[in-house]
């Protein structure tokens, strides 16, 4: 059944999200699934239990649209001791269904017709649909392979009068590198005396490796003025399923924000707030979160070292570039597509994170597995 009048489609070069694609893609050919961003072992009982006890308690209907006050006060407890950063839960925390919402309501509230939103590609596939969508023109800025660090020099060329955003992302999702706090002054600096305002994908927060620590918009109080800050319950606490993020922003901008939000879903699921209310107590649920992933990142280096994959850094996240222009000539969505169907391995080919499909034969790989997991995939990795 087909609709015979016409249709305006407003995104007519977008199919369906290559997560999904590859996802299914691994389902038909009953391949080890590294390709989307999910950990393949379950959340802590405890947490199941507090949702269950929600529920119980009678807690099942909406809840205030910017979401509990108690879990809005916990997350103004822990955003001001990792940040020192101070938020009001009344009027500067709004909790949402899922980190991907949050970021299209942040981008719908705040880009008009003709503004442009820079865009640091390789970039997760969410954000430019949302700018064009918006009536907004994405702007791509193209990091250095195969690094892929910030020329901040080059990324300044771009910024003018029209400029409303600029999307950054750290730990990054596909790279796994990270901003430094030398990346966020000069990123201070760039914008100094504009209007240009950040939007900061900070999904990944506790998800950082060998030392360094996580350098949120937050600990910057100047950038913290003009910042949106998007975060995730699902990656912290293995609930990507869940669908439960929040954002913090100053009062002016999260009054905008709210605005559209109220229209998109109006109220993120009651019981499943406060289980996560009550478990932020456990503070070491996050505090050694990096660790845990750094262990099974180490793992799975370890266990591909002598295979002909080349390793990029991964200093946060839990994604692991490898490339493979020493095994193969395929394109990364063919070679992709090869893993899986023939080789009962799938993972993400990085050029799906570029508008221009920009391909430096790279493939992204998920190790937020179990270390049984991790082997069956090396094992393969290592026989091509």
């Amino acid at each position: 059944m087909n609709f015979e009048g016409s249709l305006n489609n407003k995104l007519p070069q977008i199919g369906p999200s290559i997560f999904s694609v590859m996802s299914a893609m691994a389902n038909q050919h009953k391949a080890i699934n590294l390709a989307q961003g999910f950990p393949d072992f379950d959340c802590s009982p405890d947490l199941k239990n507090m949702v269950n006890k929600a529920m119980q308690n009678g807690h099942n209907q909406y809840a205030p649209m910017p979401g509990l006050m108690s879990l809005r006060e916990k997350i103004a407890i822990k955003t001001e001791q990792a940040y020192s950063a101070i938020y009001h839960p009344e009027t500067e925390i709004t909790i949402m269904p899922g980190a991907t919402l949050a970021i299209y309501a942040a981008i719908t509230a705040l880009v008009k017709d003709n503004d442009e939103v820079i865009i640091i590609e390789p970039a997760y596939d969410c954000y430019i649909p949302a700018v064009e969508l918006a009536g907004g023109k994405a702007i791509v800025y193209e990091l250095a392979f195969p690094d892929y660090k910030i020329d901040w020099n080059q990324l300044k060329k771009l910024i003018n009068i029209k400029t409303r955003l600029i999307v950054i992302n750290s730990p990054h999702n596909p790279t796994g590198t990270i901003l430094t706090s030398e990346d966020i002054r000069k990123l201070e600096k760039l914008i100094e005396n504009k209007d240009t305002l950040i939007l900061s994908d900070e999904v990944y927060e506790h998800i950082i490796f060998d030392g360094y620590e996580h350098q949120s918009v937050a600990r910057y109080p100047k950038l913290a003025n003009r910042s949106i800050i998007v975060s995730s319950f699902g990656k912290t606490y293995h609930t990507t399923g869940w669908k439960m993020g929040y954002i913090l922003a100053p009062a002016n901008i999260t009054v905008m924000i709210r605005k559209v939000y109220q229209f998109m879903a109006f109220a993120a699921n009651t019981p499943i707030q406060h289980a996560y209310a009550e478990i932020l107590d456990r503070t070491e649920l996050f505090t050694e979160l990096s660790a845990f992933y750094q262990a099974k990142r180490d793992f799975f280096r370890q266990a591909i070292k002598g295979s002909k994959f080349k390793q990029h850094i991964c200093n946060g996240s839990y994604f692991q570039l490898l490339g493979y222009d020493k095994i193969s000539d395929l394109s990364d969505m063919e070679m992709a597509k090869y893993l899986t169907t023939e080789k009962g391995l799938a993972s993400i080919p990085v050029s799906a994170f570029y508008k221009r499909k920009t391909d430096h034969k790279v493939l992204r790989f998920c190790f937020a597995k179990s270390e049984e997991t991790l082997s069956r995939a090396a094992e393969i990795l290592c026989n091509l």
